[in-house]
């Protein structure tokens, strides 16, 4: 009977043995389920309509009408905001810009924050972050740079960049790199993920090109592309010069020719990436994502099919393309009109690696269910706010950051104030008063969309139904005046909950 005992637990013992490398095999299988390599790219300035997918008459984007095909096309993908840096904001943290004093262009982050980099970290990816930045200084001892924000890499620039860009390597001097920016940014990633890659850990990858954003440049068989444009749209524009980097005007067809070719090139590297994940077994189980940062710029817009362009909050200020690839997960091609935003980012990226969200007010969902098809209309409004800045007596406000901190140190073309690197801002704003509420705003829930603008004596309220009415034409207050009383008092509460953000009182939430 012992020996008989003995013999069991040996033979058992055996099948433990041989079985241990499966249930290694099983359990390698279900980390790399639970992690899949994330890649998410951001267009400057690239609005809705400037795809071959959706229909330009001109722009040649290949690699991101492939996408489209193959891929989740999100017809309803949004900016947070019309205007960049504070897009970039919601980007990285989920929350409405204003939450943070991110207002416009050139207002930095506040240190507190918690980001998608932080959050992904902690479940053992490595990050790193190649583009533009434009959310504070990207210098080492900035204490909103991208290392601080959760990247263990970077080569960034403080704000965009064109042909033959400087940057900056992990917080250190400018250096300059030469070629197609969009390139440059593109090898530096697929390096990063060659290095994360090798050290058998995940890789969390942001890739925020320079392009398409003015002054434009191109290569010259990207230039030859649109070579019929100059001929087709006479319309003097406004923009900055490449040779002075002031402000100057051209002729629009001039312009867009040069836009294009941006577009184009950094269509191109996006398929370079493409490749390199493919060469690489990586494609599979890698989550590619690419959307747009705002709307088109004014210079650039062709006046279709949405009302509005950049730094309004109408459709075409807001509306970008939104591409997402993940053969694992979305095998089939898909599009969907589900309303989705930038802020939806970080929480979607908590739920798939199985992260917490930070405890504190977001403004973005999880968008999991819509990757699989369960979920076709968002649950809770979309909101948009550009705040007024104007008012602001800034002479009295309290830096949030020591204003040293907060000067770049990566030249780009445009000068201001006759400077060539861009300096940030963020204040302190203890208190809320009745100004604090000012500002163009919006409300989407459902197909209606309530626009606000200030009045002298009243708001002007602007009701629109964007299934019927996506251009934004009809304006149907009168004829819907408890639809657009509903959607004003959302707007004030979710308002009231921003500007409680704002005074940093999320910051004390133990």
């Amino acid at each position: 009977m012992i020996l008989q005992l003995a013999r069991h637990s040996m033979l058992y013992l055996r099948i433990l043995f041989l079985m241990a490398p499966v249930a290694t095999l099983f359990a390698s299988a279900a980390a790399s389920a639970a992690q899949p390599n994330i890649v998410l790219m951001m267009g400057d300035d690239h609005g809705w309509e400037e795809t071959g997918y959706n229909g330009h008459p001109h722009v040649k984007t290949p690699v991101l009408d492939e996408i489209a095909a193959t891929g989740l096309r999100f017809d309803r993908f949004y900016a947070a905001h019309p205007s960049c840096s504070p897009t970039r904001a919601s980007f990285l943290t989920g929350r409405h810009p204003n939450r943070m004093g991110t207002f416009a262009p050139g207002w930095s982050l506040r240190p507190e924050e918690i980001s998608i980099a932080h959050l992904l970290g902690q479940a053992g990816y490595q990050c790193g972050h190649f583009g533009k930045w434009h959310v504070g200084a990207v210098k080492a001892e900035s204490p909103v740079n991208p290392g601080a924000m959760g990247f263990d890499e970077w080569v960034s620039h403080d704000n965009f960049f064109e042909l033959n860009p400087s940057l900056s390597r992990n917080g250190g001097p400018p250096e300059a790199f030469q070629g197609e920016s969009s390139e440059i940014v593109v090898r530096e990633a697929m390096r990063f993920i060659d290095r994360t890659r090798n050290a058998g850990k995940p890789f969390f990858v942001v890739v925020w090109f320079g392009s398409p954003h003015e002054p434009y440049s191109g290569l010259p068989d990207d230039l030859a592309l649109y070579d019929d444009l100059p001929a087709k749209y006479s319309r003097m524009v406004g923009l900055t010069s490449n040779e002075t980097g002031g402000p100057t005007k051209r002729s629009q067809g001039e312009v867009l020719r040069e836009r294009y070719a941006e577009i184009t090139a950094m269509d191109r590297a996006i398929g370079t990436l493409r490749k390199h994940l493919a060469t690489h077994d990586l494609r599979d189980d890698t989550l590619l994502f690419y959307c747009g940062d705002n709307g088109t710029s004014p210079d650039a817009a062709l006046g279709f099919p949405h009302r509005g362009t950049k730094g309004q909050v109408y459709e075409g200020g807001t509306l970008v393309p939104g591409l997402l690839e993940w053969p694992a997960r979305v095998s089939q091609p898909r599009v969907t009109k589900f309303r989705a935003c930038t802020s939806d980012l970080l929480p979607t990226l908590c739920a798939i690696v199985g992260q917490s969200p930070p405890n504190r007010p977001l403004d973005g969902i999880d968008l999991a269910p819509v990757f699989d098809g369960n979920m076709a209309e968002r649950p809770s409004p979309l909101y948009f706010w550009e705040y007024d800045t104007s008012g602001l007596d800034r002479a009295k406000l309290k830096p949030w950051i020591a204003p040293e901190l907060q000067k770049g140190t990566t030249p780009l073309v445009k000068r201001m104030g006759g400077k060539a690197t861009r300096d940030f801002t963020n204040y302190r704003h203890p208190t809320v008063t009745k100004d604090d509420y000012r500002g163009p705003r919006a409300v989407i829930d459902g197909s209606y969309k309530l626009v606000v603008h200030d009045g002298k004596l009243a708001p002007k309220l602007e009701l629109f139904d964007l299934e019927t009415d996506p251009a934004e034409k009809a304006n149907l207050c009168d004829a819907k005046p408890e639809v657009a009383a509903t959607l004003q008092s959302k707007l004030r509460k979710w308002q009231e909950s921003v500007l409680s953000s704002l005074t940093g009182a999320d910051y004390q939430v133990k």
